[in-house]
C-alpha cells in the first residue's frame, strides 16, 4: 500500500517536449491502457475509447492540424504553425482519450464525462508507475470539430485529453500544491 501512496504522492506532469524516446513497448502500452480502463463506470458503458498516435503518425497528424489551422486562420504566424506541426512529435507517443458520453436512460452524461477524465488520470498514473513521464493536454484541436474529424472522431465524440507519454529528459520539480486549509470544508448540521 505504501508504494501506491508514494506513487500518488509523487506523481507530476512532465512537459510534453521533455518526454523523449524511448517510449513504452507495445506490451507496456497495453498494460497502461488496461489500467486506464479500470475506472468507475456507472452502467459499464465504457463511455470512452483510445486513439494511439505513435511513430510517423505523430508528425503526419501535426502536419494535417497545421494545415487546418492555416485554413482557419490565414494570418497565423509561421511560429505557431511550426509549433502545431511539431506538437504531437514532441513526446514518444500520444494517446487521445475520447469521451463517448451521451444521453442514457439511467446514467447521467456528466458521470460518463467524469469517467473519461478518470481514464486520463489512470493512464497518467500507469505511465508514471512504469517509469515514464506523462502530460495531459487538450488545446484547440480537442475542441475544433474539423480537427476531431481528422482524428477519426464521430461528431458526438469529444477529446477528454491528449496524454503525452515518454522518457523524461530530466527530473522536474514539483509545483506548489493546494493548502488543505484552503480547499477543505466540513459539512455539519
Amino acid at each position: 500500500m505504501t508504494d501506491a501512496l508514494d506513487l500518488l504522492s509523487s506523481r507530476r506532469s512532465v512537459p510534453a517536449n521533455a518526454l523523449a524516446e524511448p517510449g513504452p513497448s507495445a506490451d507496456e502500452l497495453d498494460r497502461m491502457l488496461t489500467v486506464a480502463a479500470r475506472v468507475p463506470d456507472h452502467g459499464k458503458l465504457a463511455p470512452w475509447r483510445f486513439v494511439v498516435i505513435e511513430g510517423e503518425a505523430r508528425a503526419e497528424l501535426g502536419r494535417r492540424l497545421a494545415a487546418l489551422l492555416k485554413d482557419m486562420e490565414p494570418e497565423v504566424s509561421d511560429q505557431r504553425l511550426e509549433g502545431q506541426a511539431r506538437c504531437f512529435s514532441q513526446s514518444a507517443l500520444v494517446v487521445a482519450v475520447v469521451s463517448r458520453a451521451g444521453p442514457h436512460v439511467k446514467i447521467p452524461e456528466w458521470e460518463q464525462v467524469l469517467s473519461a477524465g478518470a481514464v486520463c488520470m489512470n493512464l497518467s498514473l500507469a505511465a508514471n508507475a512504469l517509469g515514464y513521464g506523462a502530460q495531459w493536454l487538450t488545446g484547440w484541436a480537442a475542441y475544433e470539430p474539423r480537427a476531431r474529424a481528422i482524428l477519426g472522431l464521430k461528431a458526438e465524440e469529444q477529446v477528454a485529453g491528449f496524454i503525452h507519454i515518454g522518457a523524461p529528459t530530466e527530473r522536474w520539480p514539483d509545483r506548489p500544491r493546494p493548502n488543505l486549509a484552503e480547499i477543505v470544508t466540513r459539512w455539519s448540521a
